[in-house]
C-alpha cells in the first residue's frame, strides 16, 4: 500500500473512532442491536521473519501493537537467523531478526535488495541459558573452560575434576554427559560459540553452523524439549524458553571471578557501555564477553532488526518503532529477555526516526 493510502486509512479510523464516541454519548447506538460484535477490517500487513530467540517478545510486541492499531497486520515467521536474512535479501520480508550481524556477502546482497543501505537496530538483548537436566544438582556452576570441555567432546562425565573444581562441596553423578547443540543455521550459536573462543578457548573460529561435538536438534523449542526430556544433559538456549519449560540454568563465572545467576538485570548489565562496531549509522553492537562487572550474566545475545534505510513500509516501521518504545521494551523481562541500555535505546529511535 502506498504511503500517502496507509495515511488516509489512518485518518478514516481516526474519524470513525470519534464518531462512535459522539453516537455512544448521544444515546444514538443502541446495545444488543447485533448479534455479532464489529471487527475492524485488516487495512494493511507486513512480513518478518528469522531469529527464534526473539519469538517470545516478537509475539507479545505483535498482539499489543494489533490491539492498538485494529486494522493492521504483522506477522512473523521464527525460522531461524539464517533463513530470515535469506528472506529479506530475496524481498520475502519487510525485516529480517538476526541474532548475529550480516556477513559482507550478505550486507552486499542485502544493500542491492534495498537500493541503498541495510542497517541492524538491535532491538532485543535474550540472556543464552545453560539449561541442564541433572536432578541431584540443583545450583550448577560452570566456568568458560568448562564448558569448552563439554561441548567440544572432551569432558565426557558429570564427576570430571573440572567440573567439580567449578562446584566445590557438590555431589556429581557418575554419569556421562549429553550434550545438545543446534543443527541449524542459528545466530544463538554464533554467539555462544563467541563467547566460548574469547572466554574459554575454544579452538574454531565461530559460525552459525555448529563445529563441535553432541548431538543436534532444529531450532530453540527443539533444544528446550531435548534438555527437558534427556536426563543428565545440557544445552544452550535462549532463557525464555528455558524459563517457559522451567529448565534449571547454570550460573557462569565472568571475568571477575564470581558466578553470575542468570537474571534479566544481570544480562542487561553485560551491555552497560556496550560500544558500537558497525558501519556510521548502523548499530551492530560489540559485545564484551570479559566484563568485569561482577553481578553481570556473560553470555547473552542481541536481536536486530535488519531494515532499509529507505524505503521500509509504514506498518513495519510503526510496528519496529513500537517495539523500541517505553511501552514495548517494559514487559520484556516477563518473557526472559533483558531491555536495551538507555544509550543504545536512544541510538535505535533516532535510527528509526531518520528511516523514511
Amino acid at each position: 500500500m502506498a504511503r500517502s493510502t496507509w495515511i488516509a486509512v489512518a485518518a478514516v479510523v481516526v474519524a470513525f473512532a470519534v464518531a462512535v464516541g459522539v453516537a455512544l454519548v448521544s444515546g444514538i447506538l443502541l446495545l444488543g442491536t447485533e448479534d455479532e460484535p464489529h471487527t475492524r477490517p485488516v487495512t494493511d500487513t507486513t512480513r518478518g521473519s528469522g531469529s527464534t530467540a526473539q519469538k517470545g517478545a516478537m509475539d507479545a510486541w505483535r498482539a499489543e501493537f494489533e490491539r492498538m492499531h485494529p486494522g493492521l497486520r504483522v506477522s512473523y515467521e521464527a525460522n531461524g537467523s539464517g533463513a530470515g536474512i535469506a528472506d529479506f535479501i530475496t524481498g520475502r520480508s519487510a525485516f529480517a531478526g538476526s541474532d548475529v550481524p550480516m556477513n559482507a556477502q550478505e550486507q552486499a546482497l542485502a544493500d542491492r535488495r534495498c537500493g541503498g543501505r541495510a542497517v541492524h537496530l538491535p532491538m532485543v538483548i535474550g540472556p543464552v541459558a545453560l539449561a541442564y537436566n541433572l536432578p541431584s544438582v540443583p545450583d550448577l556452576k560452570l566456568s568458560p573452560a568448562t564448558l569448552t570441555g563439554i561441548f567440544s567432546g572432551r569432558i565426557t562425565r558429570w564427576d570430571d575434576a573440572r567440573i567439580a573444581a567449578d562446584n566445590r562441596g557438590s555431589r556429581l553423578p557418575h554419569t556421562e554427559i549429553r550434550a545438545f547443540h543446534r543443527a541449524d543455521d542459528s545466530g544463538t550459536t554464533h554467539n555462544f560459540l563467541s563467547y566460548l573462543r574469547t572466554s574459554g578457548h575454544w579452538p574454531h573460529e565461530p559460525s552459525r553452523r555448529w563445529n563441535g561435538a553432541g548431538k543436534g536438534v532444529t531450532g530453540s523449542s527443539g533444544m528446550t524439549q531435548a534438555v527437558e526430556h534427556s536426563q543428565d544433559s545440557i544445552g544452550y538456549v535462549e532463557y525464555g524458553f528455558a524459563s517457559s519449560a522451567r529448565l534449571k540454568v547454570a550460573k557462569l563465572r565472568n571475568a571477575s571471578g564470581h558466578f553470575a545467576a542468570l537474571t534479566p538485570m544481570n544480562a542487561s548489565e553485560a551491555l552497560q557501555g556496550a560500544r558500537s562496531a558497525g558501519r556510521t549509522n548502523d548499530l551492530v553492537v560489540h559485545i564484551d564477553y570479559a566484563t568485569e562487572k561482577p553481578g553481570a550474566y556473560p553470555l547473552v545475545l542481541v536481536t536486530y532488526e535488519i531494515i532499509c534505510s529507505r524505503g521500509t513500509d509504514p506498518p513495519a516501521l510503526a510496528f519496529l518503532g513500537y517495539a523500541a518504545s517505553d511501552a514495548g521494551q517494559s514487559y520484556l523481562s516477563l518473557y526472559g529477555y533483558a531491555p536495551l541500555p538507555d544509550r543504545l535505546l536512544a541510538q535505535v529511535r533516532t535510527r528509526l526516526g531518520a528511516t523514511t
